[in-house]
């Protein structure tokens, strides 16, 4: 069983990003895995824009990434890029805070557009904080996302399959990746 920090760049409570991430952490724990979610925007703000390296709550997510066998990171798409406050965060953790995982990066938009954000923005920077393996990632349209009344997820049938085999292939390359990590420790 490996531990996965799934994190939400959304700086929005009521995030699509956020509940299309906690809905596929229920795939990771069915699978096996320990799921520890995180949304950045919980972090305190101080923290974050004041770049407080001793901050206790920087240090205590710095804390969960190194306790992760795998990270997923999910954002929306803004002006062709992620997050501001997923960049502030991942600015503050150590340069090679990813070294050894396996990182599923997502990401959220309104339009087609801003697909190439997770290969030309999101992706470059997971590799130099040194992950192991970034397996395939997934845009998802906001339209594809339906929250209802009582805050239950739907998510369009094609896109719930596409993502069903994104988050197969990451747990599979933490089935593979895990016990290495468990015998070097």
């Amino acid at each position: 069983m490996a531990t996965v920090l799934s994190v939400s760049g959304s700086p929005s409570a009521s995030s699509r990003t956020g509940r299309l991430l906690r809905h596929l952490d229920q795939r990771l724990i069915a699978q096996g895995h320990q799921v520890i979610p995180l949304d950045v925007r919980t972090v305190p703000a101080d923290a974050l824009l004041g770049a407080d390296f001793g901050h206790p709550a920087i240090a205590e997510v710095t804390e969960l990434f190194a306790r992760a066998d795998g990270v997923v990171v999910g954002t929306p798409v803004y002006k062709a890029s992620y997050s501001g406050v997923l960049k502030a965060l991942l600015d503050l953790l150590p340069q090679y805070a990813l070294t050894g995982k396996t990182v599923l990066p997502l990401a959220t938009g309104g339009s087609t557009a801003h697909v190439l954000a997770i290969d030309y923005a999101l992706r470059p920077v997971l590799n130099s904080m040194g992950a192991a393996h970034i397996v395939q990632g997934w845009f998802t349209l906001d339209k594809d996302i339906t929250v209802r009344e009582d805050g239950s997820l739907t998510v369009a049938p094609a896109t719930t399959e596409a993502l069903e085999q994104i988050v197969d292939q990451f747990s599979a390359a933490l089935e593979r990746t895990t016990p290495v990590l468990a015998a070097a420790g």
